[in-house]
């Protein structure tokens, strides 16, 4: 499915159609990562899970009516370690199922362990026109503390292979790593805005219940950064990234202007996404409804399912208006923008409650962008979750 190079929509106000594909399998397990991975130590059957992934897309097809999709994100697990004749395929179906225009973004993961210049260059051929690039950390130390396969020779070869082939390229960096100064955390920062990336996604790290960390942190062999020390990371992080042109537009992710992830403003303004592979999730507006879809997680019984029945759902949940309201609350707080006040207005049936609001306002956590739009300050997004509270209540 090659296409031009990818034009950035504007915001009209439509939070768009994404689609999202999940690809399970990674090659090993980190210990802080918590989504829907799996390693398997057989070579994975790709042609029958594409044939799985376009039967799923023909339910997510009529659950969702007709769309015309404004970003594609493939997702994982490591879909860089699918074939570019899979991805071929699942984006190839993607344009069946749904009107795909030409130049919209489609995203793929990849680790810099799993980089071959053979594979990006099929992938760009496939119509991959931005990848988001797992890297982590800039120390090989770190690096191998994250449980990463690569080191930062790898990640460098990754990223430079990256900009020559993708017309967009973002990468990740966890930190807030134990022992972290800001010193240090400041300098790694920098370097990584050198390498002319125009979009970074950065991260705290969190102990996540269910990973290897958590066992290690509960059993006292992990000490990890206090809340304080945290917090002077995150403000650093902000100051640098905004001085050198690539501020914050979410909590976690920066970028130049323009060049902001647009299948990421989708769910985070709030806008429907079919999620198709195991363990994704969606919300597909019908009517004034909302349905919230959830598949199976483990990758063989999610395969069975959808040969079985045609599709690997395991819940549907319709979401009343209040429910609607409450995660666009919790989506668009992240996002400098902010939330759109009439269309929360319009879901809940309410105006925040004027004495909860009035105390986030006096405390410097949240501000009006004059009387259409609502968002947290910088000192808001520390307590992030405690603002969305009160203003949902």
């Amino acid at each position: 499915m090659a296409e031009a190079t990818p034009i950035l929509l504007p915001d009209t106000g439509e939070p768009g159609f994404g689609v999202y594909v999940h690809w399970p399998f990674c090659a090993a397990k980190c210990p802080y990562c918590d989504f829907n991975s799996h390693v398997r130590h057989q070579p994975v059957d790709q042609p029958r899970f594409v044939s799985a992934f376009l039967r799923e897309m023909q339910e997510m097809r009529r659950l969702s009516g007709p769309k015309t999709v404004t970003s594609i994100f493939l997702g994982g697990g490591t879909p860089s370690l699918m074939a570019p004749e899979t991805v071929d395929a699942i984006l190839n179906g993607i344009a069946r199922h749904w009107h795909v225009p030409d130049g919209i973004e489609i995203t793929m993961e990849a680790n810099p362990s799993s980089v071959e210049a053979t594979r990006f260059r099929g992938y760009r051929s496939a119509g991959v026109n931005r990848v988001s690039l797992g890297v982590q950390a800039l120390n090989d130390p770190d690096l191998k503390f994250l449980g990463r396969l690569h080191d930062v020779a790898d990640a460098l070869k990754a990223v430079r292979l990256a900009r020559e082939i993708f017309p967009r390229m973002s990468f990740d960096l966890i930190y807030a790593r134990p022992g972290q100064t800001v010193e240090a955390w400041e300098k790694e920062l920098r370097e990584a805005i050198s390498y002319a990336v125009d979009h970074l996604s950065l991260y705290q790290l969190t102990i996540e219940e269910g990973t290897a960390f958590y066992g290690l942190h509960k059993a006292g062999k992990l000490i990890t950064l206090d809340e304080e020390q945290s917090a002077v990371l995150y403000e650093a992080t902000q100051e640098i990234t905004a001085r050198e042109g690539l501020p914050a537009y979410e909590v976690s992710n920066h970028a130049r202007p323009g060049a902001e992830s647009r299948h990421n403003l989708t769910y985070w303004r709030y806008g429907d996404y079919a999620g198709i592979g195991p363990g994704a999730h969606g919300r597909l507006t019908r009517g004034r409804d909302k349905i919230a879809t959830a598949t199976e997680r483990v990758p063989e019984a999610w395969l069975a399912a959808v040969e079985e029945r045609g599709h690997g759902m395991v819940d549907q949940e319709i979401l009343d208006l209040e429910e609607q309201a409450d995660e666009l609350l919790l989506m668009g707080l992240r996002l400098r923008e902010g939330v759109d006040l009439a269309r929360w207005q319009q879901l809940s049936g309410r105006d925040p409650d004027p004495a909860k609001e009035q105390f986030l306002l006096e405390h410097g956590f949240i501000e009006r962008l004059g009387n259409s739009r609502l968002r947290c300050t910088p000192s808001g997004m520390l307590v992030l979750d405690a603002v969305v509270a009160d203003l949902a209540c």
